[in-house]
């Protein structure tokens, strides 16, 4: 599905915050309230958004129905998950997606998020966007939230970063894939499994132990996810935790081990995930990836 099927947004629009993972408090969103009604935006919270389940936001069925109302009123013109954690993966298998089939609308949100990004992609075809969500709003570079605005109202962005000494050269024009790594690993062999062949898989993660990366960086290539790809993105690496006894590598230093029999072209640091400058990035679209030397990367969308 072309991004330009998913309506753009427009001042006056009607958008949606639910939690479909952690609980969260309305002073944590405040300021996130306040920059998406600067832009023009009407803010409505789900029923069930300070529902409070443990460590949830509500119980299964509470965040079960804040996502199905909001997939289903026509009213509402993009979802924004207020929040990752855990959460996501009790609920997908309990969406009828078919409304959201036929009237697709942004849905934004990254980390657990990732359990619908893949979801829709495998199964429906239809873009998504990773990107900041509002609990970190506060944290996030300026310039990352205006490419948030940018996108959601409709103009494409293209990015152009620093290279990183692990780049491996080359260029790649295909559809964005994937998210979270430990969320991707959590879906190996299920349904939301994305079939990666000829795309662009873009991974990052968060407070993961070294052997943990290892282990689900494994776990992918066995599965195939690794060996077809048009080209992989690398995004943050944040806050990574080793054992007494050092694994010996970085997270970055794994992941260029573990695909370096492949010939695709691999960008390392890219601008996105668990980092304050975490810049959207639309998934389900086609994309063009362009790694000159290790000195300069280019992401173009089409």
């Amino acid at each position: 599905m072309k991004t330009s099927q998913i309506p753009k947004l427009k001042t006056g629009d009607t958008i949606a915050l639910i939690s479909t993972a952690r609980k969260v408090s309305k002073e944590e969103l405040s300021f996130a309230v306040n920059i998406l009604e600067s832009w023009g935006l009407n803010v409505c919270f789900g029923k069930n958004l300070f529902g409070d389940n443990h460590q949830f936001a509500g119980t299964v069925e509470q965040r079960t129905q804040d996502l199905q109302s909001a997939l289903d009123d026509e009213n509402i013109k993009a979802i924004i998950f207020v929040r990752g954690g855990y959460g996501s993966i009790q609920i997908v298998d309990h969406i009828d997606w078919g409304h959201f089939q036929q009237k697709p609308k942004w849905l934004v949100g990254f980390s657990d998020i990732t359990v619908f990004h893949a979801h829709i992609h495998q199964n429906f075809d239809i873009t998504t966007l990773h990107a900041a969500m509002p609990i970190t709003f506060p944290k996030n570079t300026r310039s990352s939230l205006d490419n948030l605005k940018t996108i959601l109202f409709g103009t494409e962005v293209s990015y152009k970063i620093d290279g990183h000494p692990f780049n491996r050269k080359g260029k790649a024009e295909a559809k964005i894939v994937g998210g979270n790594l430990s969320i991707l690993y959590s879906l190996l062999g299920s349904e939301s499994q994305i079939n990666t062949d000829g795309k662009i898989l873009f991974i990052e993660d968060l407070d993961e132990y070294l052997y943990h990366i290892d282990r689900m960086m494994q776990a992918l290539k066995r599965a195939g996810m690794l060996n077809n790809l048009a080209g992989l993105i690398i995004g943050g690496m944040s806050d990574m935790n080793d054992n007494t006894i050092p694994f010996g590598k970085t997270a970055e230093e794994i992941i260029r081990d573990i695909v370096s029999e492949y010939n695709y072209p691999v960008a390392f640091g890219f601008p996105a995930g668990h980092i304050n400058n975490n810049h959207p990035i639309v998934f389900g679209k086609k994309t063009k990836l362009i790694i000159e030397n290790r000195s300069k990367c280019i992401l173009i969308y089409i």
